[in-house]
Parts: C-alpha cells; structure tokens; sequence
C-alpha cells in the first residue's frame, strides 16, 4: 500500500495527469452541459461515519452530519478516477479548512495552471472562489439573474452524476460503511478507506464506471495509472 500511496497523496506522483489529460477532462464536461469549457473535475468533502470513539468525541463529532465521522477531502474526474484523496481529518473540521490545510492549492497551481490557459475544480460553496476553484453563485435561486441560475443548475447536475464515482468504492468495498465496526482506536480506519479508494480506481481503469459512461471517457489503463 505504501509504494502506490502515492497515487492519491500528490498529483505530481501522476505521471500521466498531464496539460492533455486536463483538457481532455475539461471538453468532457462541457460536452455535458458545464458552462464553462476549463473545468476539468469536481472536489468534495467526503465524510465516514465512525464508532463514537472513546477519546476525543468533540473532534470527531460533525454537527452538521450529527454523527460521529472522519472526513476526506475528494477529488474526481470525469473518467470516475479519483486523483487526490487528503485526510483523514477529524469530523467537526469544516471544507474550508480542510482544503487550506491540506496543501492541494498548491499543487494544483503547479499541475493545473499554465501560462495561456487555467483548469479549474468544481466545489460547493463551502470552499470559495480562488484560482483553482469554482464555486456556485451565492443566493437563492429565485433570486439569482437567470445566467447564474443556468450555471448553477447546469452544474448541479454534473455534481450528482460525480456522486457515483464516490458511492463506488462504498459499493465495492463494504466494509468501509459499516460503522460499528470503523474504531479508530482498534483500527487504521483511515487506511482502510484509502486502500478502498485505491482499489476502486484500479477497478475503473479495469471496467470503467458508471460516471466514465456518462461522460463518455475512457479511464487511464491500469498501467497507466500505477505508472509501470
């Protein structure tokens, strides 16, 4: 595990995540509706319920899920690959802090932004705009100028069709969403979640996905992927 860690701990470690991946990517999504023609994945907090842990439950506990849960930060393309996964934090951290304290800003400067054009990420408004990232306009729809209200909802539907890229590795490893048995004291739950993720991409690049389908993508091969 700790040879191909790698492959979800850095994007510099992809050596095949290249400027022609990304507009690749990013035609992809717009192929499907997104507005803009430089988005070239989806990021998202993704939360694991947990045992209610014998030390630390305040850390542990997020009020807005209203379980006990440790949180990673995901990011997915349009192929179904997830490309980064950071963590795992504790439950009560918000988005926000998590993407500042994670370090991927920084890499996705190095990876994603070049001189004459700039790829972006999609988020929800939990992590707010920077140059990397995306964010639907503020506001309830109803109040919004019909442009935004297009972009927002044109990109709503891009995000739950990303959704199943994350429910695949729940589908295919079980285990990692049986909560009573995820104890942090007893267990590597965060490595067993990572290894789950791990695996799953190695599944994609076998036997695609559902997300790969809809955007009509091809997931790199699996040698591709691990880099042999």
């Amino acid at each position: 595990m700790e040879e191909h860690a790698v492959l979800l701990n850095n994007l510099n470690s992809l050596q095949w995540f290249n400027r022609e991946k990304l507009e690749y990517y990013a035609q992809a999504i717009h192929n499907k509706g997104a507005p803009m023609n430089n988005c070239w994945g989806f990021i998202d907090g993704t939360a694991r319920k947990i045992c209610r842990p014998s030390e630390n439950q305040e850390e542990y506990y997020s009020g807005h899920k209203r379980y006990h849960c440790i949180k990673f930060q995901s990011i997915i393309c349009p192929d179904g690959i997830i490309v980064s996964l950071k963590g795992a934090y504790p439950g009560r951290r918000h988005d926000a802090r998590i993407f500042r304290e994670s370090g991927i800003s920084e890499e996705l400067v190095q990876k994603t932004c070049f001189d004459t054009r700039r790829f972006v990420l999609f988020g929800d408004q939990g992590y707010g705009l920077s140059d990397v990232l995306f964010t639907p306009f503020h506001g309830r729809m109803e109040d919004l100028p019909a442009h935004q209200q297009s972009f927002n909802s044109a990109m709503k539907v891009l995000r739950i069709a990303v959704e199943w890229g994350f429910q695949k590795v729940i589908s295919e490893f079980a285990f990692v969403d049986f909560s009573k048995n995820q104890k942090m004291l007893l267990q590597d739950v965060d490595a067993l979640y990572k290894v789950a993720v791990l695996l799953t991409n190695c599944h994609t690049c076998l036997y695609s996905s559902q997300t790969a389908m809809y955007f009509n993508t091809n997931p790199p091969s699996l040698e591709t992927y691990i880099g042999h």
